[in-house]
């Protein structure tokens, strides 16, 4: 038996799957009880409702119509928030920018998702030149805000549930990232998914401080419209400045992810309040041997879970407490453990998670530009999400890792192509392969072997610094090794699995 037989049928009628009219009816509801509440600072209904308002009106009057791609490249604020309830409101393809990209990887997204404007912050100003951004297409929100005018009515929903609402970026494994085009439904699913997962109350005050770049930010935003709850928004994770700002938005809920558990076990212990709010954590990343520390000094329910972007976020859920376990399949959903010939593995065995549902359209509607690896995910209606699992005794799964070429790095995707193409333009580079080992924070860290020409080497710690200003740093490798020659296959692909992952004799960039 299903253990939520009640939550699909109730959630998921066909012709209540989608995203616009649900913020539509929130906003404009006879209330001023507050969606979102930045760095402490309520703000009231209307108030948010006369910005989203503003900026429709200021978007229609740059020429801006359904469909149109809008960049936005912005740390956390409240007013990024109202533009993004903007943006999904009028049909518009919101593309978040990862604000730590640099260089090749920020050139790569513009050029690829051509949007036809980038809202930016100026901070961001030198490092979009350097990327070869054009002028032409940005406007620094400050700039934008100041022109919103202050009399515009809430304008109705201008798309269907099958439009795209945005274009998140993830990163390749082999090849260049690839841009998943998310549907409305896909967030109005990962709205739901989020709810259960986070087993989300009326009155529930969800903690949000993930960057709403990724898709563990953005879901967080419809919540406030399917749940009575709020969310209690910073700018940025900070661990001195964590239980602080927790306490005083009496939040209940915290996601983790990127190693943010691991960071507040590392704080002194009366860093923690003695008494706090905290009822769920909730996310990916916690070991079985770590499971029960976490627990006893957090004082909280642990509620491990497995997703992608282009699953509408989450796809189990542990809510068993059994350590280390990702669960089993959220309602909507079915999950097999494919080996290479496409046959179910036994358990105790390791197979590809393959995704299925009969709700139309949980799935990423494809790649952007990008059919070949759309066809690849995407077979006989199910998703091929490249990770493995197994499962136990009891039909709970656990992750095994990615079987695709890319690393975790504090919540993060990282592709390892993405970081040898930019070694490769360094002069005294030959060849170089990116590796994820275990780090002691997060997921992984990254071990860079790098081949150098004849007669070039230069210093590990000038090589570095160089890469640093074309990667963004969860993708700067951390430890750094070198070989005379690599093994590599006919078609001169580097033989990864020969290179070894201990790290005795690396340099490491931290030491």
């Amino acid at each position: 038996m299903h253990p939520y037989p009640d939550y699909f049928p109730q959630r998921f009628a066909a012709d209540q799957l989608d995203a616009a009219p649900l913020i539509f009816a929130g906003l404009s509801a006879d209330t001023e009880r507050p969606i979102v509440v930045f760095d402490g600072q309520a703000i009231a209904r209307s108030s948010l409702r006369q910005q989203v308002a503003g900026w429709q009106a200021w978007l229609r009057a740059r020429g801006l119509h359904s469909g149109d791609r809008v960049a936005v490249m912005l740390e956390n604020s409240a007013e990024q928030i109202a533009l993004i309830y903007a943006l999904i409101l009028g049909g518009l393809i919101w593309v978040p920018v990862n604000t730590k990209l640099r260089g090749m990887g920020l050139r790569y997204l513009m050029e690829h998702a051509e949007p036809r404007l980038l809202v930016s912050e100026t901070g961001f100003d030198d490092v979009l030149d350097e990327a070869g951004v054009q002028p032409s297409v940005r406007v620094r929100l400050a700039c934008a805000a100041a022109e919103l005018p202050r009399d515009a009515a809430l304008a109705a929903p201008a798309a269907r549930h099958d439009d795209p609402l945005c274009i998140i970026y993830t990163s390749g494994t082999t090849g260049a990232p690839k841009g998943v085009i998310f549907t409305h439904r896909m967030m109005r699913i990962s709205g739901e998914a989020a709810l259960l997962v986070a087993d989300a109350r009326p009155a529930d005050r969800m903690f949000l401080w993930e960057p709403l770049c990724h898709i563990g930010g953005a879901q967080m935003l419809l919540l406030p419209f399917l749940e009575d709850v709020e969310l209690h928004v910073v700018s940025r994770f900070s661990a001195s400045q964590f239980w602080s700002q927790f306490t005083r938005a009496r939040a209940t809920q915290l996601h983790y992810l990127g190693g943010i558990l691991d960071i507040l076990m590392r704080l002194p212990a009366d860093a923690q309040p003695a008494n706090h709010t905290l009822r769920v954590a909730w996310g990916a990343g916690v070991t079985a041997g770590t499971w029960q520390a976490i627990r006893e000094r957090l004082k909280c329910e642990l509620r491990e879970c497995y997703g992608m972007t282009e699953c509408s976020s989450f796809a189990t859920l542990n809510d068993t407490g059994k350590p280390g376990s990702i669960g089993r399949p959220l309602p909507w959903l079915r999950l097999e453990l494919l080996d290479d010939e496409g046959r179910e593995v036994p358990p105790g065995q390791s197979g590809e998670i393959v995704l299925s549902s009969d709700v139309d359209g949980v799935f990423l509607a494809g790649y952007l530009h990008n059919e070949a690896a759309t066809r690849a995910a995407l077979r006989d209606g199910k998703l091929f999400t490249g990770d493995a699992a197994r499962r136990d005794a009891d039909g709970d799964l656990f992750f095994v890792g990615r079987r695709t070429d890319s690393m975790r790095v504090r919540g993060e995707n990282v592709s390892a192509w993405e970081i040898e193409r930019v070694f490769a333009a360094h002069p005294a580079v030959h060849m170089s392969a990116a590796l994820g080992v275990a780090s002691s924070v997060g997921e992984q860290e990254i071990l860079l072997y790098v081949q150098f020409r004849e007669n070039a080497a230069p210093e590990w710690p000038e090589l570095a610094e160089w890469a640093a200003k074309a990667l963004a740093s969860f993708q700067l490798p951390r430890y750094y090794r070198r070989v005379e020659h690599f093994e590599t296959t006919p078609s001169e692909r580097i033989k990864k699995h020969l290179l070894a992952r201990d790290l005795d004799d690396a340099w490491d960039r931290l030491a």
